[in-house]
């Protein structure tokens, strides 16, 4: 059996992407049991993290989150609400990665941002320009495709919901979690 010696990416890769783009890379994944059609795949974050909306989504109770008490900061600068964290399993095809997500109360149009911990775990590499995430699994390359029109639906969303300016009689942002 032939085993593939580099995950790499071509110009193949781009069939079917909209060019040239700066799209954030947005993937479906199983967290838990639940298939998220909004993960954000971040080589850039050293924390995979999962928004309060998407957590009570789950089911899930705060006496089933652990103590967090290192602060995270948001885009902007300003430190963020932890609630805790959950360790819960991530899966992609037969690969499954248990991941410690930090839970925030904060705005976000993803559910869930994976970090470099899953990818480095699965041994994952990603691309941005591609819109792809591969990885080796039994032998064979697999790869995940994201979904430019959703990433392109979040920047929009966010752009809608940034903070109202400041003034003496309105504070806070325009949308709500």
């Amino acid at each position: 059996m032939d085993i593939p010696s580099a995950l790499c990416f071509s110009d193949k890769d781009k069939i079917g992407t909209i060019q040239s783009h700066d799209d954030a890379l947005v993937v479906t994944l199983r967290i838990g049991r639940y298939d998220v059609k909004r993960a954000m795949v971040d080589q850039g974050s050293g924390a995979e993290i999962m928004y309060l909306d998407f957590y009570k989504g789950l089911s899930l109770k705060p006496e089933d989150l652990t103590a967090y008490d290192s602060p995270l900061l948001s885009f902007d600068g300003k430190v963020v609400i932890l609630r805790g964290q959950i360790l819960l399993p991530v899966q992609v095809g037969l690969e499954i990665v248990e991941v410690d997500f930090i839970v925030m109360d904060a705005y976000s149009p993803y559910m869930a941002i994976i970090g470099r911990f899953w990818l480095y775990a699965l041994g994952v590499v990603s691309s941005t320009l591609h819109q792809k995430v591969k990885y080796l699994s039994d032998g064979q390359i697999k790869e995940i495709v994201g979904s430019q029109s959703m990433a392109r639906q979040y920047l929009v969303a966010v752009i809608l919901c940034q903070p109202e300016a400041e003034s003496s009689t309105s504070t806070g942002r325009a949308c709500s979690n």
